[in-house]
């Protein structure tokens, strides 16, 4: 049987086209893929610079939303079920096969579309915050682009463990709209200094995609044992650190991604994700942010909106009804 799967073509255009249906492997599930949530590693993927891991699809798609449509006997899952899924690739596609443990439930009361934007992004936040951070309650964390996919979802994790945030953003209208998520401080890169507000309110633990020439001098007024954790470069890759300061005040700086994780400690990331924040989604004092939704044919014209960074929350893509 074949299915449709968003491709890349010879112009890095994409195009939906018709490919083998996945055959699931042994511990997989197979999953009829009702929502697929668009990330910046996807844009990456398309200009060939970030290529799956090993074992998945060669098209986009980090994470989805859907139906389960086989499930091996001993799983906790079966045929019918809802479940959002975290995925090496392969989610811009009519069905995607998966490994059981990469799967979770559907929160009570939330949507596919609402579903298919949490799993990257909240495992991404829960893995460099509270593993790669060891971030307790009462801790300063500093998100850049606090208004990202991403960022939306750091900020509301800090607050639901107790943290304080500073965030930055680019405009008043993000201002405003980190504000509502909880943020406590926020830095307007284009008009504030982070540097001067990092002195003002020194922080523990810092979530950064953004990088540049500023992280040299920014790490230099952390909190003492603060740990800078850069998980992209969306500034600039180039910085100069004075590592007097850096080994005096005993700060650590770490390189951390999710995509290239074993399956096993995402499971276990997934697993925590689901004991600590599911009762949080079903009450709604953590929510998806969705800025827009798309039907997959048109995923040249949601690419278009990350490449213009216009949104505000996630862009997602509709698959099967």
């Amino acid at each position: 049987m074949n299915m449709h799967a968003v491709l890349v073509d010879g112009e890095q255009s994409l195009v939906w086209t018709e490919v083998p249906d996945p055959v699931p492997k042994p511990g997989e599930l197979l999953v009829d893929v009702h929502a697929a949530a668009l990330n910046r590693a996807d844009l990456l993927q398309r200009a060939g610079n970030y290529p799956p891991p090993p074992g998945w699809p060669e098209w986009m798609g980090l994470e989805v939303a859907g139906i389960v449509a086989e499930a091996p006997a001993d799983s906790r899952w079966r045929a019918g079920d809802k479940v959002c899924a975290l995925l090496g690739g392969g989610g811009y596609a009519e069905r995607v096969a998966v490994p059981a443990d990469m799967t979770l439930p559907v929160p009570e009361g939330l949507s596919m579309i609402e579903a298919a934007a949490i799993p990257e992004a909240f495992a991404t936040s829960y893995l460099n915050l509270s593993i790669e951070g060891g971030m307790k309650a009462g801790d300063t964390v500093l998100i850049q682009a606090g208004a990202s996919g991403l960022g939306i979802a750091a900020i509301q994790l800090v607050k639901a463990l107790g943290g304080k945030v500073m965030t930055t953003v680019s405009t008043e209208q993000k201002a405003d709209f980190v504000r509502s998520l909880g943020a406590d401080i926020v830095v307007n890169r284009t008009v504030d200094d982070l540097g001067k507000a990092m002195e003002e309110h020194p922080v523990d633990i810092a979530l950064d995609c953004i990088s540049g020439r500023e992280l040299g001098q920014c790490i230099e007024k952390m909190a003492i044992g603060g740990r800078w954790i850069v998980i992209a470069t969306l500034g600039g890759a180039m910085t100069e650190i004075n590592m007097n300061t850096f080994f005096r005040r005993g700060i650590q700086l770490i390189g951390s991604t999710l995509r290239s994780r074993s399956l096993e400690m995402k499971a276990e990331i997934l697993a925590a994700l689901e004991r600590t924040l599911w009762p949080s989604f079903s009450c709604g004092a953590i929510k998806p942010v969705i800025y827009k939704t798309l039907p997959i044919t048109q995923a040249e014209e949601a690419h278009a909106i990350l490449q213009r960074r216009e949104n505000i929350g996630k862009v997602v893509l509709t698959v099967n009804g």
